[in-house]
């Protein structure tokens, strides 16, 4: 067989995702940032850089070279997780190399077989991929539905399931900027002795005092695991698991992708205690932020007539792939950072803009992407 026939499959994926006008490319950063998830600015701020410097001098390696468990585990790394523990107020922090293996690791790892993984329909994919992987029942529930989630799991009850409930959502969705009923999740969780997975992947930093999150009154508690990222607003890369002390030792002692990964660069771990510390010196971030979500969601819904998410993430749905693309690539083009969302990223028919709020912009310029916007909205349908 010719290696044109060996690679004729995907081609042929790939001349299909082109047709629906899904297909996708790596493309440089250019223009002003309205794209990124680096909220609080932190990913250039001068204190990590400082911090990660400073551990250069002192002889921090940039690689782990090791598992965890084998010559991997470093005074950067145990130092973090003591002061996550600390600011999340939790028993136990662990340090992942990033949230998409986070997640896969925790669903691949705790839910046993016999349990039942119910998850929000727009969960990240990641949460996806680790259920299907894992040895649990696993079923969707309607985004933001707790009735849903309550219903899947009498219905599970009474097909004979006697396991352990799992359920799994976001605290703030990374495409809608929508928050998840935690408090009336927290109690579903209670009322049928279930396990509330939480993943803060957009809230940690920005929400919640002194950042910690949207679930930082649940932290803490027996029954609730707490996934929080390092290379969103935190600036640096890699992921922290935090709940129970005997969640993070089973993890250690049976997680695969934990056990068996060379451990993170020690120097991520040196910059996100540092981000860590930022979070509670500097307020005046999240407060600014704040300020800038708010005046963001009043000029878009005066102008283009979306409805604000009420969050740094501004969702704006186009509907159609092409057109979606379409508008990012003119603002693109006008010096504005705006990516497009397609399908299966989103549900089929919301193709959108995806507009992300950082400390990267100020109010000038956020006033400028919007009027840009409007104009180009109209422009596309006269």
């Amino acid at each position: 067989m010719s290696a044109g026939g060996l690679l004729d499959r995907y081609e042929t994926t790939l001349s299909g995702l082109a047709r629906k006008n899904r297909l996708r490319a790596l493309s440089p950063r250019a223009g002003l940032d309205f794209a990124s998830n680096d909220y609080l600015g932190l990913a250039a701020s001068p204190r990590l850089a400082k911090a990660v410097a400073a551990a250069l001098a002192a002889g921090t390696p940039i690689g782990a070279t090791g598992s965890r468990l084998l010559r991997g585990n470093t005074p950067e790394h145990e130092t973090l997780e003591a002061e996550a523990a600390r600011f999340f107020a939790v028993e136990r922090a662990l340090f992942f190399s990033g949230g998409y293996v986070a997640n896969f690791a925790i669903l691949t790892t705790l839910p046993q077989k016999g349990d039942l993984v119910v998850l929000d329909a727009l969960i990240h994919a990641s949460a996806h991929e680790g259920a299907r992987a894992g040895r649990a029942a696993v079923v969707e529930a309607p985004h933001n539905d707790a009735s849903g989630f309550e219903d899947a799991i009498l219905a599970w009850r009474h097909l004979g399931g006697t396991g352990r409930p799992w359920i799994v959502v976001e605290s703030l969705y990374s495409m809608d900027g929508d928050h998840a009923p935690l408090a009336e999740l927290a109690a579903l969780a209670d009322r049928h002795d279930a396990f509330l997975l939480i993943d803060e992947a957009h809230a940690t930093g920005v929400h919640g005092p002194d950042g910690r999150g949207l679930a930082h009154d649940l932290e803490g508690r027996d029954n609730v695991v707490v996934l929080h990222t390092c290379g969103k607003a935190l600036g640096a890369s890699g992921a922290l698991v935090t709940g129970p002390k005997v969640i993070g030792d089973y993890l250690i002692n049976r997680c695969r992708p934990f056990i068996y990964a060379t451990a993170p660069s020690p120097l991520m771990a040196v910059a996100a205690t540092e981000a860590l510390a930022i979070l509670r010196d500097e307020p005046e971030r999240r407060e600014r932020l704040a300020a800038l979500v708010a005046f963001a969601g009043r000029e878009i819904e005066a102008y283009c007539g979306v409805a604000p998410s009420g969050s740094q993430i501004l969702p704006v749905i186009v509907g159609a792939n092409a057109r979606a693309m379409a508008l990012a690539n003119v603002l693109q083009a006008r010096g504005f950072d705006v990516r497009g969302i397609r399908p299966p990223t989103v549900p089929e028919g919301t193709a959108r803009l995806r507009i992300s709020l950082t400390l990267n912009v100020d109010q000038a310029d956020v006033a400028a992407m919007i009027k840009a916007l409007a104009e180009e909205w109209e422009r596309m349908a006269a």
